[in-house]
């Protein structure tokens, strides 16, 4: 379950893909319920940064700050890259019916913002209260804004382009990479800009100390709190353990009760509390709510868990439902009414059901707590919505690929035992992006995530076309030869349309799960097991009753699976017949191999610029779709020097460049993509969790030889892509839509009339 777009890359998403261009995968028991509804906490946690961290906040000026150069890393990007996502000419042609059911997807998307704040840190919420504030106290008139305060130009630019970071990731932490960043601008100079807000407290104490805060070093990274890092899927929290968070999910996996749209609390060291995301503040009727943990420990659920958001939103779907072109659509957004009200996820799940029979709608969309990525366990979700219409020219690409998928997946290196009897072809269109709710935009979307629901009624892909089209700034191309950089150039976009559609179709769209679906039934034959291919024996291991992919490979999960996506479209890309459905060929002007080539070098080069998601401190990656892409360089590296290098003369390594061999892809770099993919799928189909977490700890550890290229990657790292997207606005029966300007300005304008 996947997403991606950076600023500098882009990110599949649900099973989604990530990919760097070089511009970016269940609760409940108790005897009585708590009805009382979570607020922002961020006072809380700031007041324990105040305790025992480092907060950046002296001088007047961000260079006098006593902040070292090895966290230098953490300024907010100046200049940011920012890009509009172009949606007139597709909005437009749109009838009025249509107009108004986007509009509506729209808004039930859009507001849940705050809930994507608050899910990322505990300060995020107030950070926006404070860009809207500052906005709203002089019109937009930041010039006048610095006057007033006394407060230089230079430090209005470093608040405008830090809080345009921070809507552009809906939190004060990246989106890709879950690394901190603060403001360029002194703590002096904010807080005089603050004194002009008519709400005199809008940055408390508390707050400015959250903001700047980066010691320990652990909070700069979301993270399991036991580690030290921040994560506010466990709100108030900072001393629940590992052990206990799986405590809880183990009964919860017992008791059949998801996650996805669940916070866990620390009450106190007998009490946990689910906190259960619904616009109404009790159980449904008859609802347990209690359960007993180990010792004298109880779980209890509690429900309103963002409820005045979800309020909002369940209205908006309301409406969405009553607007909706056909019955599915109609249908679909009651259920999402239910679930967004009620807390119910079967409610989700019906709606999911619905929305995978809307085949080829004109008006596109998904809403709901998706994907997993940033909760440190793994089964979370993060608010995410999106509308979107269809691009009908590039939509009949991806169409060819469905028709013709029989065709392919008997190539990928498994039997078909491995594979499921019949592939539940799927809507695969082109969208053009109106509206995307969440912390990042992909530029590929898998889902839904519900892994039963997959096999069992299928899925959909959709490819970001105007995310994928968003133009930066130009930039230097990073890490080339010189003589590869004009095709890179050229061919890059082209080739990772490829990519998007090999990976999100074919990559997260086959392998079967061998499973005992119930006690004694199987859907395999477990009499005469399928042979491992690994191991050359009868397969020993598989899913259990109620066990999913997710719940059996926890944290590594949604990295592992993105890693095996990204390996089926390095596999089957250098396929003739697959690259002719782009029109690429021998005879056409782009030629077959030389897109070829561009996707193994683009591949290359985003897990050389992987390095900059891996912690070298703590070891860890911060960005899982990242982590993938280094193992697959790893694994193109052990085909040999003479397919794969990476080179340097200089003592910095500021040379470093790739060498690849573009004639041994086939003869070199396949073979290797193929076996580790065999070992991806064989490990996740048969639930060998023991065996797929050796191989992808492996093959993701960072040695010294990759190591020492980390600090020419940061040095040379480019700033990811921040999106600015245009509102619509229902007056009568008419829905305009109002676009703005590709500057941080234009960023915060936009959210500023959006409303939430």
């Amino acid at each position: 379950m996947a997403s991606l777009c950076s600023a500098r890359g882009v990110l599949f998403r649900g099973k989604r893909a990530t990919f760097e261009l070089g511009m970016r995968l269940p609760l409940q028991h108790t005897l009585r319920f708590l009805t009382t509804t979570p607020q922002r906490s961020w006072s809380s946690t700031a007041s324990l940064l105040h305790q025992k961290s480092t907060s950046i906040s002296t001088g007047t000026h961000h260079s006098n700050m006593s902040f070292g150069t090895a966290q230098a890393h953490l300024y907010a990007d100046s200049p940011p890259t920012i890009c509009k996502l172009e949606i007139e000419p597709h909005f437009t042609p749109l009838t009025p019916a249509q107009k108004v059911y986007a509009h509506w997807i729209s808004r039930a998307s859009l507001l849940g913002t705050r809930i994507t704040l608050r899910q990322v840190s505990p300060e995020s919420e107030g950070i926006y209260d404070l860009i809207i504030a500052l906005y709203k106290a002089v019109d937009g008139d930041w010039a006048k804004l610095g006057k007033e305060t006394g407060v230089s130009e230079e430090d209005v630019k470093y608040w405008l382009e830090y809080a345009a970071a921070v809507l552009g990731n809906l939190g004060n932490y990246k989106s890709f990479g879950d690394q901190k960043f603060i403001p360029r601008i002194s703590r002096s100079s904010l807080e005089k800009l603050a004194s002009h807000c008519q709400n005199k407290d809008i940055l408390p104490k508390k707050l400015a100390d959250a903001i700047y805060a980066v010691e320990p070093a652990g909070i700069t990274l979301l993270g399991y709190p036991e580690d030290g890092h921040i994560s506010t899927y466990y709100p108030d929290s900072p001393d629940i353990t590992k052990a206990e968070i799986e405590e809880v999910q183990e009964l919860l996996l017992k008791e059949d009760i998801k996650s996805e749209n669940t916070r866990l609390r620390k009450a106190n060291s007998t009490t946990f509390e689910l906190l259960m995301a619904s616009a109404e503040t009790s159980a449904p009727e008859g609802k347990k709510t209690e359960y007993d943990l180990s010792g004298d420990k109880k779980l209890k659920l509690v429900y309103g868990d963002y409820s005045a958001e979800l309020k909002k939103i369940a209205e908006a779907c309301k409406a969405a439902s009553k607007a909706a072109l056909n019955d599915l659509e109609a249908k679909m957004f009651g259920e999402y009414e239910k679930s967004f009200r009620t807390g119910s996820l079967e409610a989700h799940i019906e709606s999911q059901k619905y929305w995978v029979q809307d085949k080829g709608p004109i008006v596109e969309c998904n809403v709901g707590f998706i994907e997993t990525y940033r909760d440190p366990r793994g089964v979370r979700g993060e608010w995410e919505g999106f509308v979107a219409m269809v691009n009908q020219e590039q939509t009949k690409k991806f169409g060819e690929l469905v028709a013709r998928a029989s065709e392919f997946i008997p190539r990928l290196p498994w039997s078909s035992e491995f594979e499921k009897k019949e592939f539940l072809k799927p809507d695969f269109t082109s969208l053009e992006v109106l509206s995307f709710a969440g912390s990042g935009i992909p530029a590929g979307i898998n889902i839904p995530n519900y892994d039963d629901l997959r096999q069992d009624f299928g899925f959909k892909n959709v490819s970001l076309g105007n995310v994928l089209a968003a133009k930066a700034p130009s930039e230097k191309t990073t890490f080339l030869r010189e003589e590869d950089i004009a095709l890179y150039d050229r061919l890059r976009g082209s080739a990772f349309e490829v990519q998007v559609g090999i990976h999100e179709l074919l990559g997260h769209g086959t392998g079967k799960l061998l499973q005992e679906t119930e006690k004694g039934k199987f859907n395999f034959d477990n009499n005469n097991p399928p042979i491992n291919p690994i191991t050359n024996e009868p397969v020993k291991t598989w899913y259990g009753p109620g066990e999913t992919w997710g719940s059996v490979f926890s944290t590594i999960a949604a990295s592992y699976e993105e890693c095996r996506a990204e390996c089926v479209a390095m596999y089957l890309g250098v396929e003739k017949d697959i690259l002719g459905i782009f029109g690429f060929t021998e005879e056409s002007e782009t030629k077959a191999d030389d897109i070829m080539f561009i996707e193994y070098l683009q591949m290359a080069r985003a897990g050389l610029l992987a390095l900059e998601y891996w912690d070298p401190k703590y070891k860890k990656w911060g960005q899982g779709h990242m982590q993938a892409r280094f193992s697959i360089l790893k694994t193109m590296l052990s085909a040999g020097p003479s397919f794969i290098s990476l080179t340097s003369t200089e003592p910095d390594h500021s040379d470093l460049v790739i060498n690849l061999n573009r004639d041994q892809i086939r003869s070199h770099g396949v073979p290797a993509i193929g076996e580790y993919l065999k070992k991806l799928h064989i490990y996740k189909s048969t639930a060998d969790v023991a065996g797929g977490k050796k191989l992808y700890d492996d093959m993701t550890s960072v040695g010294e030889d990759m190591a020492k290229f980390r600090e020419v990657v940061m040095r040379k790292k480019l700033p990811r892509k921040q999106f600015v997207m245009a509102n619509t606005v229902l007056k009568g029966d008419e829905v305009e839509l109002k676009e703005y300007e590709a500057t941080p300005e234009g960023l915060i304008r936009s959210y500023v009339e959006r409303d939430v």
